[in-house]
């Protein structure tokens, strides 16, 4: 697709979306936040492309925020309306209905952290590494950090590495709960594919109406007179009569594999 700082590839219903600056360690800049954005949103429109794994170059860094370099030299690099219709790296503002997969390769920090932030599940290879440094740049961690961190591991610990700006071990992360696996560098993408695949193996429909309910309804009350309720009745009618829905229920009666058509 011509892309010169992502790379962008499909196997089977997985698509891989590479983040290609391993020469600032995949730091970001508003050209990959554009071709980002536009590979997810190729992403989206794939009917064919189920599960997504973001993963950056090299066995160094999976991101190492923003490109401060650029940022440095020219401070609306990263505000150009274009490049951030769908937020920093073309990620963190940018809502799929289908799961994204974090396969972090080495430290990501700042923005990097940011970008796993807003991926649903993450896999992490031992050596790496999570943080928001920013306050130690006189800056904020503006791009979901400050937003998404108490949401996914204790208030207070998400406080300390917010005003210290101090890293985070994967060892540490996985036992906070901030990603699912952490595995030798080796075995990161073998990982990574294999939860994609488990996935996939799964109606598409049923999934991604899953996690739109999973976020839609995150903080909301389960009082059953309340609005919780009311999103989860949204998608019943269009999952439980999809085609995917008569197959499954035949593939079990039958005890075959199910053939998912994603409709």
């Amino acid at each position: 697709m011509g892309y010169r700082t992502i790379r962008y590839e499909t196997q089977g219903h997985v698509a891989i979306l590479i983040l290609n600056r391993p020469e600032v360690m995949n730091a970001v800049n508003a050209q990959m936040t554009a071709e980002a954005g536009d590979a997810l949103e190729t992403f989206a429109k794939q009917q064919e492309s189920w599960v997504c794994v973001i993963t950056g170059t090299g066995d160094r860094a999976f991101c190492a925020g923003a490109d401060l370099k650029e940022v440095g030299q020219h401070l609306g690099a990263l505000a150009d309306p274009g490049a951030m219709r769908f937020g920093f790296a073309g990620i963190t503002q940018h809502f799929i209905a289908k799961p994204l997969i974090a396969a972090v390769n080495g430290f990501a920090l700042g923005g990097g952290t940011e970008i796993a932030l807003a991926c649903d599940l993450v896999i992490a290879c031992e050596q790496a590494s999570f943080g928001l440094p920013e306050v130690k740049r006189g800056i904020l961690a503006a791009a979901g950090g400050l937003l998404r961190l108490q949401r996914q591991i204790p208030l207070k610990r998400a406080a300390e590495l917010i005003f210290t700006g101090e890293p985070l071990s994967a060892a540490e992360a996985y036992r906070l709960g901030l990603v699912n696996r952490v595995v030798p560098p080796q075995q990161l993408m073998d990982e990574a594919l294999s939860l994609a695949h488990k996935i996939c193996e799964a109606a598409p429909l049923a999934v991604q109406s899953s996690k739109e309910i999973l976020y839609r309804s995150l903080n909301l009350p389960l009082d059953p007179l309340t609005s919780a309720w009311d999103v989860n009745a949204q998608y019943l009618p269009k999952v439980f009569a999809s085609q995917d829905a008569k197959e499954g229920v035949a593939a079990f009666n039958e005890k075959r594999p199910p053939h998912w058509s994603g409709r």
